[in-house]
C-alpha cells in the first residue's frame, strides 16, 4: 500500500476522532448549554497549545470500535497562561463518558506521566459511571484495572506532587466523584451534579425517588459536604477561576509559588483599617474587611466561602507573594468554629504545606461551637485533626491576634505556644482560657457588685496583650495600621532564608476529604 494511502486513512481516523460521538449527539450537548470536551479545553488552554494523546484509542469490545473515538476520554497536554499543565476532558458524546478498559488505561498512564512530570493537571468532568455491558462478569470487574494489581490508586489518588484541579460541568457520577475528593481544587458548575450514584440507577436499585440536583447540586457541594471549594456561573467563568487559582500556585512541590507584580493601591486602606474594629469588645464586624486592606489588592481567592463559614480560609498576595490566610469571622456565630470550619482550616492547611505557600492566621475567636450537635459531629475528634494537622505543618507560620483568642482554639489558630514562627497581637487583643466577663461570672459571680466589677475588669485587663509580651509569649504589640508594613518585612525575612521557605510537604498524603 503506497504511503500516501497510508496517511490519508491515517488522516481519515483522526477525523473521525474529531467528530466524537456523533453530530446529533454534540447538539444535544449544545442544547443542554454545555460545550464539548474539545471545546472546553480549546477554551481553557492558550490557543493552539494542546498537545492530544490517545486520540486513537477505542473500546476493545467487538464492534465498539467505531462507536467510541478517542474511548470518551480526551487528554494531553497544553499550555495555560504560558505554563505547561496536563489537562483531561470526559467526552459526554461517546456513551456519557463512562469507564472502560482502555479509557482507565488512559487516564492511568497520563496520571503516571503527571506524577513523573510533576505537572499540574486539569480534569474536567462531564458523566462518568462504569460501563454496561463492558465491567460485567468476573473478567469485565477485574480486568477493568489491568495495568497492574495495584494500579487501580493510581487513578483515584493524589500525592500533591503538583496541582490537581477538578471541575465539574455536567451530571458526574463514579469516576469524576474520585477525582473531585482526591484534588487540590474543585470548581462546579451551577446546574451541573456530582455524586457517587445517579438517580437514575437508585431509583432501579433502591427505589429512590431523589433528583441527581438532591444528591450533588451545587448547593449541596458548597454548603452542605465542603468538596467543592468554588461555584462556576457558567463554564466560561469555571475557566476563569481555574486559572485564577492556578496564578497562585507553583508548577510543583519542588518550587516556590510565582510572585506577581503588585499593584499601585495596594495598602491604601491600611490607615483606616482601625475603623473596621469596633471598639466595643463584644460588637461583631467582617473580617473580610480587614483582609481586603492588607492583601494586595484584587488579590483574594477565597476557598470554600459557603462552607464552614465561621473560617476564612483564602489564597492572596502581599508584595507580590502568595500566601495562605486562615482568618476567624466574627460575623458569623461570632467566630466560633464548628465542625465544618475545622474540617475547611485542617484541608486548607494540608494545601498550603504542600506547595510551599507560607501561612496567616488571624485570630478573633471565642473558641469552638459546642453542645450536643456538636458532639454528635465529633467536635473532639476534629479540634484533634487540625491540631494533628498543624503540628506536621513545615512551611512559615505567622499568627496575628486581632482580638479574641480563648482556650484550645488560641492553640488551633497557631497561637503562642502552638508553633508559629512569628507571632503578634493587635492592642485589642484578648488572650485567655475563657471570655473574662465569662470567667468572672463563674469565680466571682456571687461576691458583691462592687467587689464583683472590680475584679471581672482586672480579668479583662490581664487578658490583654501586655503580660504575654512582657514573657516574650508574644514577639510584639503592632500598631493595626502597620500590619501591611508587618507580614512585607516578615515576608522577605522568609525569602531571604535557605529555601526561601519550602516546606517538607508532611502533609502531602493527607487524606483530601474527611
Amino acid at each position: 500500500m503506497a504511503f500516501d494511502t497510508l496517511i490519508e486513512e491515517l488522516r481519515g481516523k483522526k477525523d473521525r476522532a474529531l467528530l466524537m460521538g456523533a453530530p446529533h449527539k454534540i447538539e444535544t450537548q449544545h442544547a443542554k448549554g454545555r460545550l464539548t470536551a474539545r471545546e472546553r479545553i480549546a477554551l481553557l488552554l492558550d490557543p493552539g497549545s494542546f498537545f492530544e494523546l490517545g486520540m486513537l484509542a477505542c473500546s476493545d469490545m467487538p464492534g465498539m470500535e467505531d462507536r467510541t473515538p478517542a474511548d470518551g476520554i480526551i487528554l494531553g497536554f497544553g499550555t495555560l497562561n504560558g505554563k505547561r499543565v496536563g489537562i483531561t476532558a470526559s467526552d459526554f458524546t461517546v456513551l456519557a463518558a463512562t469507564l472502560s478498559r482502555v479509557h482507565g488505561k488512559k487516564v492511568h498512564d497520563f496520571k503516571q506521566q503527571m506524577h513523573q512530570y510533576r505537572l499540574p493537571h486539569v480534569f474536567l468532568g462531564d458523566g462518568g459511571g462504569g460501563r454496561v455491558p463492558d465491567g460485567q462478569g468476573s473478567i469485565g470487574m477485574t480486568s477493568s484495572a489491568m495495568m497492574g494489581t495495584r494500579s487501580i490508586f493510581n487513578m483515584y489518588t493524589n500525592h500533591r506532587q503538583a496541582p490537581m484541579v477538578t471541575a465539574i460541568m455536567g451530571n458526574c457520577f463514579g469516576v469524576p466523584m474520585w477525582q473531585a475528593c482526591a484534588a487540590d481544587f474543585v470548581v462546579q458548575v451551577k446546574g451541573s451534579t456530582l455524586s457517587v450514584s445517579g438517580a437514575r440507577a437508585l431509583q432501579k436499585i433502591i427505589a429512590a425517588t431523589y433528583t441527581d440536583e438532591d444528591m450533588g447540586g451545587w448547593k449541596i457541594h458548597a454548603e452542605k459536604t465542603g468538596i467543592v471549594d468554588r461555584t462556576a456561573e457558567d463554564e466560561e467563568d469555571c475557566f476563569r477561576i481555574i486559572r485564577e487559582f492556578l496564578s497562585y500556585m507553583p508548577q510543583n512541590n519542588r518550587e516556590l509559588p510565582p510572585r506577581h507584580p503588585i499593584p499601585e493601591d495596594s495598602g491604601r486602606n491600611m490607615g483606616a483599617i482601625m475603623d473596621i474594629l469596633p471598639e466595643k469588645r463584644t460588637r461583631a464586624y467582617d473580617m473580610y474587611k480587614i483582609l481586603l486592606s492588607i492583601v494586595d489588592s484584587g488579590s483574594l481567592f477565597d476557598l470554600k466561602p459557603l462552607f464552614g463559614k465561621t473560617i476564612i480560609t483564602c489564597l492572596a498576595r502581599i508584595d507580590g507573594r502568595t500566601v495562605g490566610i486562615v482568618a476567624n469571622q466574627p460575623l458569623v456565630n461570632g467566630g466560633a468554629m464548628g465542625t465544618d470550619a475545622l474540617e475547611k482550616m485542617t484541608g486548607f492547611l494540608c494545601l498550603c504545606d504542600s506547595y510551599n505557600i507560607p501561612l496567616v492566621f488571624l485570630h478573633d475567636s471565642p473558641g469552638f461551637l459546642v453542645g450536643k450537635e456538636a458532639e454528635l459531629k465529633k467536635v473532639g475528634a476534629k479540634v484533634t485533626n487540625a491540631m494533628d494537622a498543624l503540628s506536621q505543618v513545615t512551611v512559615p507560620k505567622i499568627s496575628l491576634i486581632i482580638r479574641k483568642s480563648y482556650g484550645q482554639g488560641m492553640f488551633s489558630m497557631c497561637g503562642p505556644s502552638a508553633g508559629p514562627d512569628f507571632v503578634v497581637a493587635w492592642p485589642s487583643a484578648e488572650i485567655s482560657f475563657l471570655d473574662p466577663v465569662v470567667a468572672a461570672d463563674i469565680a466571682f459571680g456571687a461576691l458583691p457588685d462592687e467587689e464583683y466589677q472590680t475584679l471581672k475588669n482586672q480579668m479583662i485587663r490581664e487578658a490583654g496583650p501586655l503580660p504575654a509580651a512582657g514573657r516574650y509569649f508574644l514577639q510584639d504589640i503592632i500598631d493595626p495600621r502597620e500590619t501591611r508594613t508587618y507580614l512585607v518585612n516578615v515576608l522577605d525575612i522568609i525569602a531571604d532564608c535557605e529555601g526561601g521557605g519550602m516546606g517538607n510537604h508532611l502533609l502531602a498524603n493527607w487524606p483530601k476529604q474527611f
